[in-house]
């Protein structure tokens, strides 16, 4: 097969292509230049898409004897992705922008324009396991990547390669290593890539200027301090709030509401909901028969949970957990697991929170 291999300067991308090559195929390397601002090199651990990883990938082809190319995809990147994550933060919801990457570029772009090349398939170094056709959990848990995936389709499922999902990260760095790649040891991006130093507030601020307004406690209905924006939050969270309130009991976010730039807090008693109402979902294979039992994840890391897949308004679902979930935040995606316990790492689809279900809400039957 004429393989295209997604190599951003990564060990995992690396070892994805070499295996790729081992296994026969005809592999290509492209580095997707993403960033605007290519120049300025990466700090350890934080971001990608530098010149540096531009670099490092193309050393990687070289070794392995492959076509080697760059596609510079930055205004696309920029706009459905930076843009899209500038603008959820504005509107009071909490976007992951590592599932719309993967949406928008690494199997939209790129694998719409491979296929017009005449490539028969995309080889990326995600961790996580195509059986069947089947999207299904890395066997190595603490590295499963699953999650940003469930957005695809069973058609880019089809033209999709991922090799490193039945070894774990320890053994992918093990290969690295064996084959003398300079990558071996590098160490993962964490984070958000477009924000090398971290600071996502910082970064939303400059974007978006200041926009102060009240911090409310849900308990007493009183203002309990001032924020410069509510971008600066996300439901759930607990440390940077800036309250000020007399029983010191912990406050996590309950809401934002961006019309009015409140940002209500809590006590932990009130932090939880029973369900979520979504956006109409994608699916990763056949349609499933509504209502169905499921887990789902509502955060990259978070442990999935049992629940319950009811049909909601507008073609979207609602959700009913079985144990009330702290943390959900709108814009987030609930990614749907199959509830087998031994199938249960097989990815059904998902969806985007479009809001909580109140405790006095009507669940569904």
């Amino acid at each position: 097969m004429r393989v295209l291999a997604a190599m951003s300067g990564g060990v995992d991308s690396a070892v994805a292509a070499a295996l790729a090559v081992d296994a026969g195929h005809d592999v290509t390397g492209v580095h997707l230049a993403l960033s605007q601002n290519r120049q300025t090199l990466r700090s350890g651990s934080r971001g990608c898409c530098s010149v540096e990883d531009s670099h490092d990938a193309r050393r990687v082809a070289d070794e392995l004897g492959i076509p080697f190319y760059v596609w510079d995809l930055a205004d696309r990147f920029t706009e459905d992705v930076v843009d899209d994550f500038v603008a959820e933060y504005a509107a009071g919801r909490t976007p992951n922008p590592c599932l719309r990457c993967n949406e928008k570029i690494k199997f939209s772009a790129v694998l719409d324009r491979a296929m017009a090349l005449g490539f028969d398939a995309v080889v990326t170094g995600h961790h996580a396991r195509l059986e069947d056709g089947e999207l299904r959990r890395s066997v190595d848990a603490a590295k499963d990547q699953s999650y940003v995936l469930g957005v695809l389709t069973p058609e880019q499922l089809a033209a999709a390669m991922f090799p490193l999902g039945s070894m774990t990260k320890d053994r992918v760095r093990e290969i690295a290593a064996e084959r003398g790649f300079a990558v071996a040891a590098k160490p993962d991006s964490h984070d958000i890539c477009f924000i090398p130093d971290g600071d996502t507030r910082g970064f939303l601020a400059r974007r978006l200027g200041s926009l102060p307004g009240p911090v409310v406690d849900a308990g007493t209905g009183q203002q309990v301090g001032e924020h410069d924006g509510t971008y600066g939050f996300t439901v759930g969270q607990r440390k940077g709030l800036g309250v000020s309130v007399g029983d010191q009991r912990p406050r996590y976010v309950l809401g934002i509401e961006p019309v009015t730039r409140t940002v209500t807090v809590g006590t932990a008693d009130l932090a939880g909901v029973p369900a979520v109402r979504t956006g109409v979902p994608t699916w990763t294979g056949a349609v499933p028969e509504l209502p169905f039992a499921a887990q789902v994840q509502v955060r990259a890391h978070a442990a999935p949970v049992d629940c319950r897949v009811h049909a909601g308004d507008g073609g979207g679902l609602l959700v009913e957990f079985a144990e009330e979930q702290r943390g959900v935040a709108p814009g987030q995606s609930a990614v749907l697991y199959e509830a087998d316990p031994v199938r249960g790492d097989r990815v059904l689809g998902q969806a985007a929170v479009a809001m909580a279900v109140e405790r006095s809400g009507a669940v569904g039957q």
